[in-house]
């Protein structure tokens, strides 16, 4: 087991104590933005996938990646030898979050992720998803604080204009 999977079978066992049954890690920080500071290279650091976009939901017994054209070839070398599968978006056959979600999610189920940093538009969807499914959302911790026993600080850098 390489050191991707031991993180992500962390944050499963997480998922596992506090109720939830999928578990969404974009590529954002507080602001939506692309490009984020350490603190926030999550995604990064369970999948091993270091590019500028892209969106890891890790389930019970699997962690899939979705992320665009820029990165498909990037993404299938860096997940190499790990359970994380690459789900190319905009590709034929290929849903996206959301669509993957209303299929994936079982009756009860809940989805949950860290809600500072899921746009309102994509909480709000994955919140009717997960209520259709007699399920709810669970967005008000960071899992990966327990998880990431060495992550790096927030950045203490003065904000400019």
């Amino acid at each position: 087991m390489n050191v991707n999977q031991e993180r992500i079978k962390m944050l499963q066992q997480e998922m596992k104590a506090a109720g939830m049954d999928m578990y969404l890690v974009p590529t954002a920080d507080f602001h939506q933005s692309e490009y984020v500071g350490t603190y926030f290279k999550v995604r990064a650091w369970l999948s091993g996938f270091s590019g500028s976009a892209g969106t890891l939901l890790v389930t019970a017994d699997g962690a899939y990646l979705w992320t665009d054209g820029r990165y498909f070839i990037q993404a299938a070398k860096q997940l190499e030898g790990t359970t994380v599968e690459l789900m190319k978006m905009g590709q034929p056959g290929v849903p996206k979050i959301g669509e993957y979600l209303e299929t994936a999610l079982a009756e009860g189920e809940n989805v949950g992720f860290d809600g500072r940093v899921v746009s309102v538009t994509e909480g709000e969807e994955y919140e009717k998803i997960a209520s259709e499914k007699n399920g709810k959302v669970v967005y008000a911790y960071d899992l990966i604080d327990e998880v990431w026993e060495d992550r790096p600080i927030l950045s203490e850098e003065p904000v400019f204009e």
